[in-house]
């Protein structure tokens, strides 16, 4: 199993955290390691093998404190309680906090961005699924409010693996998505929407047509909601091919990115 361990500094010894890549796993054949080895496909909603699927989660929970909470994502902005929810239940949202110890919080991604927080006092952590939507919708702001009504104090955040902004196009009615949601009246209105148009590079040759920024995306997100330590970002799942990735193979599998306090 290939782990990446986050690279972030001001993280407390008592936050585990990690992201799983294709790798070390049993899937077999879109959902497999690139090379026609098992696969590590996490989720169970992409038309794998249950078995498959059960006995990758399995080998995931050999280096975990417990099963984590999966989450059934929809592309929202709902957190939940990692440790305060039935892990047999079917909870839609598309984040979770933890301020119990051992309770893991995972967000499965396959080109949507993973983004991990930590509390430097290690009193709570927490994950966050961040596609366009949520990060429209204030999915990090959420996380992050959450996280403070729990006890956090300063927080620190990891981008995981997800599409790079050479191979994530979109159309106009994402842009607007974004600009119609830049809060108008205020001081610091004209620069936000001008951040927020600098993540969007229109294609000449398409007309209508954008390379959008995720990552910078959510750095303005996280700015917003006083989170200003930020590390990681650059991994691009369609061109890594140690990622699973929707856009680039449109059947495949999902990785994890999870985060517990010990």
């Amino acid at each position: 199993m290939q782990l990446i361990i986050p690279n972030w500094t001001g993280v407390p010894a008592n936050v585990g955290a990690f992201a799983t890549l294709r790798h070390g796993g049993v899937s077999q054949g879109p959902y497999d390691d690139g090379n026609g080895g098992g696969g590590l496909n996490l989720g169970a909603h992409v038309d794998d093998a249950a078995s498959a699927v059960a006995q990758n989660r399995a080998l995931l929970d050999v280096v975990l404190p417990a099963s984590p909470l999966w989450l059934t994502q929809v592309h929202g902005r709902q957190v939940v309680d990692a440790g305060a929810v039935d892990g047999a239940a079917a909870v839609e949202a598309d984040a979770a906090i933890a301020t119990r110890p051992g309770a893991v919080c995972a967000i499965q991604t396959a080109d949507c961005l993973p983004v991990l927080f930590a509390d430097v006092d290690g009193r709570a952590v927490g994950a966050a699924h961040a596609g366009w939507r949520g990060l429209q919708g204030g999915v990090l702001q959420n996380t992050a409010a959450r996280m403070r009504a729990a006890g956090a104090g300063q927080i620190v955040a990891w981008l995981g693996a997800a599409i790079g902004p050479d191979s994530f196009e979109v159309g106009a009615d994402v842009l607007q998505a974004f600009v119609d949601a830049v809060p108008t009246g205020d001081a610091d209105s004209a620069a936000r929407l001008a951040q927020i148009q600098a993540c969007f590079v229109a294609i000449p040759q398409r007309p209508g047509k954008y390379l959008a920024d995720i990552y910078q995306l959510a750095r303005i997100a996280l700015r917003e909601a006083g989170v200003t330590q930020v590390y990681g970002g650059g991994l691009c799942t369609v061109n890594d091919r140690n990622c699973y990735s929707y856009r680039r193979d449109r059947v495949t599998g999902r990785m994890a990115s999870l985060i517990w306090l010990k």
